[in-house]
């Protein structure tokens, strides 16, 4: 009985929104919680987007928090992470807004704690077309390199979108893998391809490649959260200090990235976290703001919510700020 009433008083501390603990009564609370003292499974995927997670552990700040963390790797978008989280295949994860919340908002069982980064993905066209911005695509094919309802396409409904082009309608889309994609724009199969930016980048040096539409630089997007931290539900719900401790963990190493930048793109390439040569995989490391805040990123939320909805990714009969509180844990905003 004194176990239960431990966690449930962690717990209503937590959900009130104070958490006004003291450093000591948080880690007596902490004992009686599932969570504790278990072995949690951080999955990543080994690319430098979510590399957070990878050097979260290497810098010891999981254990600082008195974590016991194993790095589980996974391949795959939106349905392999979201059924690896969902599941209790993984505990925590990083990825795309654009690839976790339409599981999340449709109740797999996941929770957003806190932001990664802006970044890191761009339209691109080839550099000598005659195609300047997005309305030049309309009726035209542009290729996406997850599948068809993922998150490349998420993003780039949102690019039409925002310039007044039916996402829907306006466009059509075909998945292909990255090489392919700049293949096809030279075959004249398509017209323009979402990649990621550090993939580019030899393509705009060479002139290649040119960008018409990006969140990593563009003003209406270059501010918002682009990858988000997520937590199984479970551990949110019933191991909410295991969960709070998760996230402070991630967003020290996220500060600790923002004054180490070439260190940490060393400790990545060293753990094949990341491929590629160091001046370049660093110029690209560059332009990811990791110092977004959590009021950011619920603004980032909500507005992509809204755009879901009228792009008919998501349900449009969804109430924003419903589909908000179920996807997104502000508690957690209570450092």
């Amino acid at each position: 009985m004194k176990k239960l009433f431990a966690v449930i008083l962690a717990v209503s501390v937590f959900v009130s929104g104070a958490f006004a603990m003291t450093p000591e009564e948080e880690e007596a609370a902490w004992k009686n919680e599932p969570a504790y003292g278990k072995v949690i499974k951080v999955g990543y995927n080994g690319g430098l987007c979510t590399g957070t997670l990878g050097i979260t552990q290497a810098k010891g700040f999981f254990e600082a928090e008195g974590l016991n963390v194993e790095l589980v790797r996974y391949q795959g978008d939106t349905v392999t992470l979201g059924d690896a989280l969902g599941t209790g295949k993984i505990d925590i994860a990083g990825g795309h807004i654009a690839t976790l919340l339409v599981p999340a908002a449709n109740g797999v069982q996941m929770k957003f704690t806190t932001g990664m980064h802006t970044g890191c993905k761009s339209l691109c066209v080839l550099a000598d077309s005659p195609y300047k911005t997005t309305k030049d695509l309309e009726g035209k094919t542009i290729a996406i390199t997850t599948s068809i309802g993922g998150s490349d396409q998420n993003i780039t409904m949102r690019f039409l979108l925002r310039d007044g082009i039916d996402p829907v309608r306006g466009v059509k889309y075909k998945s292909t893998d990255s090489g392919a994609a700049v293949l096809a724009m030279q075959n004249g199969e398509i017209a323009a391809a979402l990649l990621s930016d550090q993939f580019i980048q030899k393509f705009l040096e060479n002139g290649t490649l040119r960008i018409i539409r990006s969140i990593t630089f563009d003003d209406d997007f270059k501010d918002e959260t682009c990858c988000i931290f997520a937590v199984s539900k479970a551990i949110c719900e019933n191991s909410p200090i295991t969960a709070k401790k998760l996230t402070r963990a991630h967003e020290n190493a996220r500060k600790w990235i923002m004054g180490n930048r070439e260190e940490a793109v060393r400790l990545m390439l060293d753990n094949k976290w990341a491929s590629g040569d160091f001046d370049k995989v660093l110029a690209f490391y560059n332009t990811l703001d990791y110092s977004v805040d959590d009021a950011t990123t619920e603004a980032t939320l909500r507005k992509v919510i809204d755009d879901y909805k009228t792009c008919g990714i998501l349900n449009k009969s969804f109430d924003t700020e419903e589909t908000l509180a179920r996807v997104w844990d502000g508690v957690l905003m209570e450092k």
